[in-house]
């Protein structure tokens, strides 16, 4: 068995090693880790975890897969599924992706996360409300690994109900903003001290430094990474402003 992630703020990384600390040795590999395939290739079982945008995958993780397709044929995939609202089929999005790749899903878990949307007000939570959420879905996984270990994985987002309650409530009506790149990644010159935080950070090297100042480009897959590290707000996506920073670390 091995761990596979795609993490943004580190909530998925943070469930995905909570899961596997259940088993004994697993080791976990971003899929931006060189060495990934390789352990892809070698296993048989394999514990996804990613965040789910508008009921959908990101970008990155789903030009991933594809590219890899061949690799996916008889792999055992339970796939752990982060969100900030009820996704309806996060886990199953990601489940009828792999199956067209041949690959076998043993189950789906989801798990409600603090929101890492840093330039939007909507599902801001006080600190005590994030420790909250935390130990909550923390709770969820020792019982759900536990559950695996004896041969009843979770179910969830995987059933036909669970699609449709994906399809019609997000992913039919925002499409296009996982269907493409994006390339409405801002950046506040002004604000910008040119550290390059951000462009180290960007799984896509969608961030230049110029002169020194960060430049956006048009491949962002909106983990919000670097929204969330700038030292000084100078970086935004779906809204104006930055309303709060967040990082798991800050809650652990």
């Amino acid at each position: 068995m091995v761990g596979l992630y795609f993490s943004g703020t580190g909530n998925s990384k943070y469930c995905l090693e909570r899961f596997l600390k259940e088993f004994k040795d697993i080791q976990i590999f971003s899929i931006e880790d060189h060495k990934v395939i390789e352990q892809i290739k070698h296993h048989t079982q394999i514990i996804i975890a990613y965040p789910v945008q508008y009921s959908n995958i990101p970008k990155i993780l789903r030009d991933f897969i594809m590219k890899n397709a061949a690799i996916w044929k008889n792999k055992e995939i339970f796939i752990i599924a982060t969100m900030g609202l009820f996704s309806g089929d996060g886990a199953g999005i990601l489940a009828r992706l792999l199956k067209k790749q041949d690959a076998q899903i043993i189950g789906g878990l989801h798990l409600k996360m603090p929101d890492s949307i840093a330039d939007e007000k909507v599902l801001k939570h006080s600190s005590k409300k994030n420790k909250a959420l935390i130990l909550e879905a923390e709770k969820k996984i020792i019982q759900a690994a536990h559950d695996f270990q004896n041969g009843h994985s979770s179910q969830e987002g995987i059933g036909l109900f669970s699609h449709l309650a994906g399809l019609f409530g997000q992913r039919l009506y925002f499409y296009t903003k996982t269907k493409h790149y994006s390339n409405k990644l801002k950046i506040n010159e002004a604000r910008c001290i040119g550290c390059g935080k951000c462009a180290k950070l960007c799984p896509m090297k969608n961030i230049d430094m110029t002169n020194g100042k960060a430049i956006a480009k048009d491949q962002c897959t909106l983990c919000y990474r670097c929204i969330n590290q700038c030292p000084t707000q100078a970086m935004t996506l779906l809204g104006k402003k930055v309303v709060k920073q967040y990082d798991i670390n800050h809650y652990l």
